[in-house]
């Protein structure tokens, strides 16, 4: 059987770079929710593009990017923008001394399985070029990404869920709307003919996303006292 050091890296790199961004969001999920099942709707998400991609190999390549690209940042945005509403929320149970948490519970599939199955996507428009040329070689580099990807992932879980809840809120909405940005500027690139985006654009989005949800989460509120029966505690 032969070996191609070139197509295994490419599968490799495309798997780690795209599968890396899941993890992301698979962590901050987990850690805001306490629950592992953000893990496992990520990777049904994966699943749900790769098998196909695997199985179908070049007819994966016709599927319209452009609509997954919208649906996926609709609901990001959607839910980026619930849980800068919950940050705002924990951060004044916070201050406040009450114990309630407010959890990331209702939307956490979509929220999830959406994030792993675009970025599936986006890593199968490359498999299904090199599946062709060493079907082996693409597979071997496949799984040795999904492996480290999730070996790290493990390792990390723990070291998240220690940061405070209203940060973690932050950093998850963040990292959702982030996407949402970079998924809504892919589209727009797309459309124009423009080529693709460069990946590393999303960490200057996602530090000015941190500091804008930051700064909602933590202005001032105008009378940090028990609401009255019926009223929501922070406008």
């Amino acid at each position: 059987m032969a070996f191609h050091a070139a197509i295994f890296f490419a599968a490799f790199g495309i798997t780690m770079l795209e599968l890396s961004e899941v993890a992301a969001v698979g962590l901050a999920l987990h850690a805001d929710s306490k629950s592992y099942n953000a893990f496992a709707y990520a990777a049904l998400g994966c699943i749900a593009v790769l098998m196909p991609t695997l199985l179908l190999g070049a007819a994966i390549g016709l599927l319209p990017r452009v609509y997954v690209l919208l649906v996926g940042g609709v609901l990001l945005a959607y839910f980026g923008q619930r849980l800068v509403k919950s940050a705002r929320r924990s951060v004044y149970f916070q201050r406040k001394g009450s114990q309630k948490e407010d959890k990331f519970e209702r939307g956490l599939f979509a929220t999830a399985f959406s994030v792993g199955a675009i970025e599936a996507f986006e890593m199968a428009i490359v498999l299904v070029g090199l599946l062709p040329q060493d079907f082996n070689s693409t597979i071997i580099g496949l799984g040795a990404g999904i492996a480290i990807v999730a070996v790290a992932t493990y390792l990390l879980r723990t070291q998240v869920r220690k940061i405070k809840q209203a940060i973690m809120k932050v950093a998850v909405g963040a990292i959702l709307l982030t996407f949402a940005t970079f998924w809504f500027a892919e589209l727009v690139w797309d459309v124009l003919s423009l080529g693709s985006l460069n990946d590393l654009l999303l960490v200057p989005i996602f530090a000015v996303w941190f500091a804008i949800i930051y700064v909602i989460a933590n202005r001032p509120f105008p009378l940090l006292q028990a609401p009255k029966s019926g009223e929501s505690p922070v406008r």
